[in-house]
């Protein structure tokens, strides 16, 4: 055999190797059929159902009313009547300073006032005289009523820092902090907060406060009580915001519907606030509708061939979206691929070792392929 022919030969073998090599490695990754499967689509039908947009949100349950009450008048502390934990009335007495001193200058208010009287009002010296002693008595009787400490709302007392034999001095008159308009937390002689009347304060973000507005329903879970939902109605949005890390965040009070015993002002919370809703209407899920330019649209299945169709949306949900028109009952819309670590599907990218398109038929995002 000549050089040439044997040259030749070993030509050919090299290039059977190579086209065998070739073909092994296509049917490792391809499969062995010899061709590529061809993946199905990931569908969901289009279905009558409830769609709802939230506002989620983080709070603290507060108490609707929490006030401060500490004596107007200066004295020693006498009397104590109420102790933490005891449930008062507004009006109620709940301490006591000695009245002796303010008592005698009620009387002597009242000597003046009878003197002045006695000299009789017949001219503008005497008549000013009457009424600086009738000023004075009133003062004088202000005084003596301070030294008494009513509750200045109803509530639970949460704090009482005073005792008997304390001397006290006037200035602090009762004070009222509100959860609505404020998160400070009161301090006094005494302390009344009312338990009762919860309310939650959350802060949303400046996206989202617009969306809100009075009398919007909303479910509240408390972090120790995760199994309660409390159900909750919007009754304040503040008009101006709070700047932090320069995050702009607007607060909102809820009131509490039928909060479970052993709630508690402080408690940390998550809430939904229902923003918009729609019942019994056509919707597809969210993953399948595309919006650009103010104009949405979504890709349906007809004849097994993707086509795109311009919708028009309502409420849009974080699971499912409302659609006013543009599609009927039953219209399989294409939901987009999804990635998996098991190397059975693939979207376009080299994964695994694999080459792309030749996983299983796609399939997840919570949904089984009818979109219900």
């Amino acid at each position: 055999m000549t050089r040439r022919r044997r040259s030749l030969v070993i030509n050919g073998l090299l290039v059977v190797v190579l086209l065998g090599a070739g073909v092994a490695g296509y049917l490792v990754f391809f499969g062995s059929s010899g061709s590529a499967q061809p993946t199905a689509a990931r569908t969901a039908a289009a279905a009558n159902r409830d769609v709802s947009e939230v506002v989620t949100a983080s709070g603290t349950v507060q108490s609707s009313f929490s006030a401060a009450a500490s004596f107007g008048a200066s004295g020693t502390v006498t009397e104590i009547n109420v102790k933490v934990g005891d449930v008062v009335t507004k009006g109620q007495q709940l301490a006591k300073l000695d009245p002796a001193q303010a008592q005698l200058q009620v009387d002597i208010a009242q000597g003046n006032l009878n003197a002045a009287l006695d000299k009789g009002t017949g001219t503008t010296a005497l008549l000013t005289a009457y009424r600086q002693a009738q000023l004075a008595l009133q003062q004088a009787k202000d005084a003596l009523a301070a030294t008494t400490l009513t509750a200045p709302g109803d509530g639970t007392i949460t704090s009482v820092i005073g005792a008997v034999g304390q001397k006290v001095s006037s200035g602090n008159s009762s004070s009222t902090s509100s959860s609505t308009t404020s998160t400070t937390t009161a301090s006094g002689f005494v302390v009344v907060t009312d338990l009762k009347n919860l309310v939650l304060h959350a802060n949303v973000s400046e996206s989202d406060v617009s969306k809100l507005k009075g009398d919007q329903a909303a479910t509240v879970t408390v972090n120790a009580m995760q199994s309660q939902p409390i159900q909750a109605k919007v009754t304040q949005v503040d008009l101006t915001p709070t700047t932090a890390n320069n995050v702009v965040q607007y607060g909102v009070t809820l009131t509490l519907t039928e909060p479970p015993a052993g709630l508690r002002p402080g408690q940390s919370a998550s809430v939904e606030i229902t923003v918009a809703g729609a019942t019994n209407v056509l919707a597809v899920p969210a993953a399948a509708v595309q919006t650009a330019g103010g104009a949405s649209s979504v890709a349906v299945l007809e004849n097994g061939a993707e086509t795109r169709r311009t919708v028009e949306i309502g409420v849009r949900g974080d699971q499912y979206v409302e659609i006013r028109s543009g599609l009927t009952a039953g219209e399989e819309v294409v939901l987009p691929p999804v990635t998996t670590s098991t190397g059975q599907n693939r979207t376009g990218q080299q994964q695994g070792g694999q080459f792309p398109g030749t996983g299983g038929q796609r399939n997840g995002g919570g949904f089984t392929g009818t979109g219900r």
